[in-house]
């Protein structure tokens, strides 16, 4: 046997076991609308998995969460700060619902087994 074809035999089950990594961290996305702090661990999680998805289909799901992290980190901090006159609960508010959008999306297109687009939306 050669090393092609051992690197072949290997690669099917490489990649499910990060599909698998890829829909843990999306649940911990989704859990953390009830807990909040376990996306920290799915963000940490993505920045560890990063390099072993590149090429994939799920890097792009990676950079999804990625950014869904930290655009919803700072949204709320800044609906947290303008809280204080009113106008940051509406922010909040926006923020929660753009979060929960982009994780039900993103879980859509990857049990679909497809990449999903960069963007806001």
């Amino acid at each position: 046997m050669n090393d092609k074809t051992f690197l072949n035999d290997i690669q099917p089950n490489n990649q499910d076991q990060l599909r698998q990594y890829t829909l843990i961290a999306y649940g911990l996305y989704a859990a953390s609308i009830f807990v909040g702090l376990t996306s920290i661990a799915a963000v940490i999680m993505n920045y560890m998995k990063r390099n072993e998805v590149q090429g994939t289909w799920l890097a792009s799901h990676f950079e999804w969460q990625i950014k869904t992290f930290w655009f919803t980190l700072i949204g709320a901090v800044i609906g947290f700060v303008l809280s204080f006159v009113l106008i940051g609960i509406p922010i909040l508010f926006a923020v929660s619902i753009w979060f929960i959008y982009r994780i039900v999306k993103g879980l859509v297109v990857f049990m679909d087994n497809k990449p999903i687009g960069d963007g806001w939306f």
